[in-house]
């Protein structure tokens, strides 16, 4: 598992003018449902809010989780060869849907999931994937998303 250094894991909750957002543990998480039990412990949810997590793991990849109605989740993550020998990645990787090679070729990124999961929010699956397969860090890539979701000066706090 990366190590608590370089990752960086947070949940924002949308409420009335706006969103609020507190950092996540997810150093312990073995399975996806601990996922989810970590967002519901940290955030105080009553089930029917929406939830996004977003994760980071510096010069790698990112993830961004959406919870919904009692946390039913959609998931994006930015590079679906991130599970090569990550628990925590490996987690993301069978979210998204993804089988992870053995032996992965050298095909560059490879975006994962559900592209459409901000769409409704203001980020359009087109831009999700444009913003993806950038090169820069993924903190950058989520300041963006951030920024366009209206939630920047929250994840900037808990950074």
């Amino acid at each position: 598992m990366p190590s608590r250094s370089n990752l960086f894991s947070a949940a924002f909750v949308k409420i009335d003018g706006g969103w609020s957002g507190a950092e996540v543990d997810l150093s312990s998480a073995e399975i996806a449902d601990d996922l989810g039990d970590a967002v519901q412990e940290v955030l105080g949810l009553e089930g029917d809010e929406l939830v996004l997590l977003c994760v980071e793991v510096e010069d790698e990849w990112f993830a961004i989780v959406r919870y919904e109605n009692d946390l039913d989740l959609r998931v994006f993550l930015s590079d679906a060869q991130s599970g090569q020998g990550d628990p925590l990645a490996e987690i993301f990787t069978d979210l998204a849907g993804v089988a992870v090679d053995k032996e992965p070729a050298d095909l560059g990124v490879r975006p994962a999931g559900d592209f459409d999961l901000l769409a409704d929010l203001g980020v359009s699956s087109e831009e999700l994937l444009e913003l993806s397969m950038e090169e820069g860090l993924p903190a950058d890539v989520l300041s963006v998303i951030a920024e366009r979701l209206s939630f920047a000066d929250e994840l900037d706090r808990l950074r």
